[in-house]
């Protein structure tokens, strides 16, 4: 009984989506935007091609652009698409007749969001002629591939699946169009913002004690000095931004999602080959918290005799303040925790709320309508 009822979903399920897909490639429109769009990721492809020198330096680069260029395309594409799923056929007088029949709501909800999935994919799927020749420019691993291009899909489900959950919970359709957008823009730019201003208005003081040599004797032989004077402490205070409290904001944000989520490729300096790596270390440096105190000690270098080094300046090397170029790029990427996990989850949990609330507004016999609404 259970899989002929299985069977019974999947078909009525099926069905939704074939018309919904028929529907949308019955005219010309749909063709011509996935020509546009293909030429478009192939004018950026060619003029990242020759920016990079890509043919010399791999195509990492190269790649990691085109799928974000996907991403943001199928962002501005995808809310018009899906923000009128449900409540367009309401406003047609087509919904009350699809209800009556056997298809259930969650056929009807499930339905709407696989179809608009698809044509996301659709744009994801004529982009690979580009993904490919980046592939065969060298330099990008096969687990960079397969977990960039799952994520990217993943995440186009999310968009695809907000805005047929608000056209579900919404009775018109143009404003659900504009909410599925700016729920867009809050996650891609909205996590931007808050990051930046929360993070600056959030400020500790941190402190810098620091002790240099006043006065000493050089012994050009050996190379040290004696008789050294120290300065007393000098403390100099200052106020830092706090972003380490709001790197979660940062998780959010779907293009840091894909970006993190791809494995780390750094050349030999520990430099990122890509611009996943590059926003990736961005992000994770964003949780580490600031010195709050530091101290610097040129007395004791300069006691030591490693206060000259002929690569400073006279002044620096005098003081004993040697340059510390601090953790490379890797070892910042490869000592913090990943957060593409957590604004995944994020997404999914939003993308199934909006199904689950659109279902509850949809479902018939409806015991509540909102005023105006259109049954038949």
């Amino acid at each position: 009984m259970t899989a002929a009822r299985n069977r019974i979903f999947l078909s009525g399920l099926w069905l939704i989506v074939t018309l919904e897909l028929r529907q949308r490639v019955r005219g010309v429109s749909w063709y011509v935007l996935l020509g546009v769009f293909m030429l478009l990721v192939g004018v950026v492809t060619f003029l990242l091609w020759l920016a990079t020198s890509a043919w010399l330096s791999g195509g990492g680069g190269v790649f990691s652009t085109i799928i974000f260029f996907v991403l943001l395309l199928g962002t501005l594409v995808s809310p018009a698409l899906s923000g009128n799923a449900v409540n367009g056929d309401r406003d047609a007088g087509t919904l009350a007749t699809t209800q009556v029949t056997l298809i259930s709501t969650g056929q009807l909800v499930l339905g709407k969001f696989l179809a608009a999935w698809i044509t996301a994919l659709a744009f994801l799927a004529a982009a690979l002629p580009f993904l490919i020749f980046a592939v065969v420019l060298g330099e990008v691993s096969l687990a960079t591939i397969a977990v960039s291009v799952l994520v990217l899909a993943a995440e186009l489900g999310v968009i695809a699946a907000v805005g047929v959950g608000l056209s579900g919970i919404l009775t018109r359709p143009l404003f659900s169009i504009v909410l599925t957008y700016l729920v867009v823009a809050a996650l891609s730019l909205g996590t931007l913002i808050a990051f930046a201003l929360l993070g600056t208005a959030t400020q500790q003081q941190a402190t810098n004690v620091n002790y240099y040599v006043v006065s000493s004797t050089f012994d050009e032989k050996t190379g040290t000095q004696s008789d050294i004077v120290c300065s007393t402490a000098q403390t100099t205070t200052r106020n830092v931004p706090r972003f380490d409290y709001f790197w979660f904001f940062l998780a959010a944000n779907p293009y840091v999602v894909v970006a993190d989520a791809a494995p780390g490729s750094f050349n030999d300096a520990g430099y990122p080959t890509d611009l996943f790596g590059q926003i990736a270390v961005g992000v994770r440096s964003a949780q580490a918290p600031p010195e709050l105190f530091t101290e610097s000690n040129g007395c004791e270098r300069a006691a030591q005799g490693s206060y000259r080094d002929t690569t400073f300046s006279d002044s620096e090397a005098y003081s004993g303040q040697a340059y510390d170029p601090g953790p490379t790029a890797q070892e910042i990427y490869d000592g913090a925790v990943p957060s593409w996990f957590i604004g995944l989850t994020m997404h999914l949990l939003l993308a199934a709320g909006a199904l689950v609330w659109a279902w509850r507004r949809t479902r018939t016999p409806a015991t509540h309508l909102p005023t105006g609404s259109r049954i038949a």
